[in-house]
């Protein structure tokens, strides 16, 4: 793959192997070079390895950090995880972009690896990529926190726009809206025909092998973007009102998902598990700088009482309705 990127790996002046800039240093997987200069790290795991463990991230990024290198790629040679080490967030918020080869389109798994040709990375693409994304993610949470908080301008430039709305009616309105904001993904410039034309070749001795696997994560993938709290409610997986629960940092908080799913923490109604998450953390250490509450993954943050009294990540009930989904979806009509 990094040899189709344009990097010679003969070259020691480009790639290294088990890199190591100082002799106490831990050695990464791959140190890419432009100019004697170290640009890019990647770090490669066995193909069974889950890379959303924290303990794989956590080590990427701190080979990376020591370095000076700002940009660094964690994969198991399917999945591709893009990072930006020199991100002034959380250490889940510098993922710049992640595909996974089995499931994700082929066009978007070669304009994202592109990023990381050499001839990307003489340029500043992946800085403009980087701002963008930085920009869009924080417009887009500033949104929801003035959709979720019920702010009271969003209330009076509503009222401006929509005459004889009163601030109840607005408020009432926004607890019924189901609102969703999102951003094309921007891409690099198309590839040289070199690596086009690897990438084709590539594409066409796979497809037979992959084709059922990439149907099946494919599956997956579309199943998991469809269970939100609506479907998992109309599918009696949860059965509201049900209170879900996390002891945070010493803390009991506690919030209510509703019949139209809506998750209702300290009275305040908000449109996701995630964001309810994020303001239930805020009130216990505060806002980061520069974003309204800590962002927070709700399923796996709130937990729920099952039939027996045990505790159980909001997750797993996702995961049912996932075994579900599939399980109609291999029956006969």
């Amino acid at each position: 793959m990094l040899a189709a990127l344009g990097w010679n790996l003969q070259e020691i002046d480009e790639v290294r192997r088990e890199y190591r800039r100082k002799p106490q240093d831990n050695p990464v997987d791959y140190a890419l070079f432009l100019n004697r200069t170290e640009c890019l790290f990647v770090e490669a795991k066995s193909l069974e390895k889950d890379l959303s463990d924290r303990k794989w991230i956590s080590q990427n990024l701190a080979y990376a950090t020591v370095a000076g290198v700002q940009w660094c790629v964690l994969t198991n040679g399917d999945e591709y995880r893009i990072y930006n080490a020199h991100a002034a967030v959380d250490v889940e918020d510098k993922l710049f972009r992640t595909v996974r080869i089995s499931a994700t389109e082929a066009k978007h798994v070669a304009e994202t690896l592109i990023l990381l040709s050499k001839d990307m990375m003489r340029g500043s693409r992946l800085d403009e990529l980087w701002k963008a994304h930085f920009i869009d993610r924080n417009v887009r949470m500033a949104l929801e926190s003035l959709l979720s908080d019920e702010d009271g301008r969003l209330v009076r430039l509503i009222q401006k726009k929509a005459p004889g709305l009163t601030p109840a009616d607005v408020r009432a309105s926004l607890k019924r809206a189901v609102v969703r904001i999102d951003f094309p993904v921007p891409f690099a410039p198309p590839a040289s025909e070199k690596t086009a034309t690897f990438l084709r070749n590539r594409e066409r001795e796979k497809a037979g092998s992959r084709h059922e696997a990439g149907k099946k994560a494919w599956e997956t993938m579309k199943a998991m973007s469809n269970a939100t709290l609506e479907n998992l409610i109309a599918a009696g997986i949860i059965k509201p009102p049900l209170e879900v629960e996390r002891d945070y940092k010493g803390v009991r908080l506690t919030a209510v998902i509703e019949a139209n799913a809506k998750v209702v923490f300290c009275g305040k109604a908000y449109s996701s598990l995630s964001t309810a998450a994020g303001m239930a953390r805020k009130s216990v250490i505060g806002a980061p700088h520069g974003y309204p509450y800590p962002r927070t993954n709700g399923w796996q943050f709130w937990q729920y009482r099952d039939e027996d009294g045990r505790l159980q990540e909001l997750d797993r009930a996702r995961k049912r309705y996932l075994a579900l989904t599939q399980q109609a979806a291999a029956s006969p009509n």
